[in-house]
C-alpha cells in the first residue's frame, strides 16, 4: 500500500478552495480538439495523439504556442460556457467549495471575440455550478502584462456594463521587464470601483516586483510569490499584514520555478507564518487539478497532517467569501481533522 495513501485520501475528502487559476489554462485536449472541430477550427496537430504530445511541452515557448493554439477554438458564447463547466465539474469532483477564477479578455478581444462572449458563457456556468451543488465562486478579470497599460484600460472600459459580475482585477501574463508599478493608474482606477485587486508577483520576477504589488498597488493578495523568501524585510511584511500567497505546486515544477517537488518552499512558507494556498493555476498543461498537487506534495515534501489542514484553512480564510460562508466551510474542515 501507498505508505502516503491515509493523508492523500484526508487532502482529498478536506473542503477546498481555488484562488489561482486561469481558465483558459482548464482545456483538456479532447475539449480543445472537439470545439475545434465544432467550429471548424484548423489545429497544427492533426490528430488526437499529436495534440497529446504537444501537451508535453518542456520549456515556456511551447507551453504559450500550444495555451495559444487552444484560445483560438474559443469563438462563442457556448465555449467559454463548455470550457468553464467542464473544469467546475472537475473540482466538483474533487471536494473544492469554492472558486476564483482568472480570465484573459484580452487573449480574445485581440481575435475579434467580444467581451459579453466571453464573459456571459463564463458566468452561465459559474451561476449553473452555484445552482448544482452549491459550489460559490468570484470571477477576476486579468490584465496582460506584456501589453500597456491604455491596453488594459480599454479592457476596463469593455467591462463597465458587467461590473457586478466581476469581483477583481489581476495581473498575469509574462513577469520579467513588466513590473506591476507599469500598472498603477489602472489598478487605482479599479480600487476605485470597488474591485478587489491581486498580481502575479515573484514567480520569475525579483523580490522587489513583490515589494511593488504590496507598496504601490496595495493588492489584497499575491499569486505565487515563491522568490518573496529571499528578501527578510519581505516575509516580515507578509507576515505582519497577513497577506495570502497563491502558490501553485505543480505549475512551478513544470516551469522550473523549482527543478524537484522536494524541495518546493510551501512547507517553509507555512513555518514562517505566511498564509500559502495551494492551487492549480494551469491543471490541464501543467500536470494536475487540485487533489493532484495536494498529492504531490505529501510525496515530495514529507509535508504533515496539521500542515495540510492549515493550507486548506489558508486556502478559506484567504478566499474572497463572506465571513458566513467561510465559517460554514472551516467547520467542515475542522470536522474532518478531529
Amino acid at each position: 500500500m501507498d505508505p502516503h495513501h491515509s493523508l492523500i485520501a484526508l487532502s482529498e475528502a478536506m473542503p477546498k478552495t481555488e484562488l489561482h487559476l486561469h481558465i483558459e489554462g482548464t482545456f483538456e485536449p479532447e475539449q480543445m480538439f472537439a470545439i475545434a472541430q465544432r467550429n471548424q477550427v484548423p489545429l497544427q496537430y492533426e490528430s488526437m495523439d499529436a495534440l497529446k504530445a504537444a501537451y508535453q511541452f518542456t520549456n515556456l515557448q511551447d507551453f504559450l504556442d500550444l495555451y495559444y493554439q487552444g484560445m483560438s477554438v474559443l469563438l462563442h458564447e457556448v465555449d467559454f460556457y463548455d470550457l468553464t463547466m467542464a473544469y467546475l465539474t472537475k473540482v466538483h469532483s474533487e471536494n473544492v467549495v469554492h472558486v476564483e477564477i482568472f480570465f484573459d479578455p484580452q487573449a480574445h478581444l485581440s481575435r475579434g471575440v467580444p467581451f459579453d462572449v466571453q464573459i456571459k458563457g463564463i458566468y452561465n456556468a459559474l451561476q449553473d455550478a452555484k445552482k448544482k451543488w452549491g459550489m460559490s465562486s468570484k470571477l477576476i478579470m486579468s490584465f496582460l502584462r506584456h501589453l500597456s497599460e491604455d491596453s488594459a484600460f480599454g479592457t476596463l472600459e469593455q467591462a463597465t456594463p458587467f461590473l457586478s459580475w466581476i469581483d477583481g482585477v489581476g495581473l498575469d501574463s509574462s513577469e520579467l521587464g513588466h513590473p506591476p508599478e507599469k500598472f498603477l493608474r489602472v489598478f487605482e482606477v479599479c480600487k476605485n470601483l470597488g474591485l478587489k485587486v491581486t498580481a502575479h508577483a515573484g514567480e520569475e520576477g525579483p523580490p522587489e516586483y513583490v515589494w511593488q504589488a504590496i507598496e504601490q498597488i496595495g493588492v489584497d493578495r499575491i499569486d505565487h510569490g515563491n522568490r518573496a523568501l529571499e528578501d527578510e524585510l519581505l516575509i516580515k511584511t507578509l507576515q505582519e499584514r497577513q497577506l495570502t500567497l497563491t502558490v501553485c505546486p505543480l505549475s512551478n515544477l513544470k516551469l522550473c520555478v523549482v527543478h524537484d517537488m522536494k524541495d518546493h518552499p510551501i512547507t517553509h512558507m507555512l513555518q514562517l507564518g505566511l498564509n500559502a494556498t495551494v492551487n492549480s493555476d494551469d491543471p490541464a498543461y501543467f500536470g494536475g487539478y487540485m487533489n493532484d498537487n495536494y498529492a504531490s506534495l505529501i510525496r515530495h515534501t514529507g509535508i504533515q497532517k496539521t500542515e495540510l489542514q492549515q493550507l486548506a484553512e489558508n486556502g478559506i480564510n484567504g478566499s474572497w467569501m463572506s465571513k458566513q460562508e467561510k465559517t460554514k466551510h472551516l467547520t467542515a474542515l475542522f470536522a474532518l481533522f478531529l
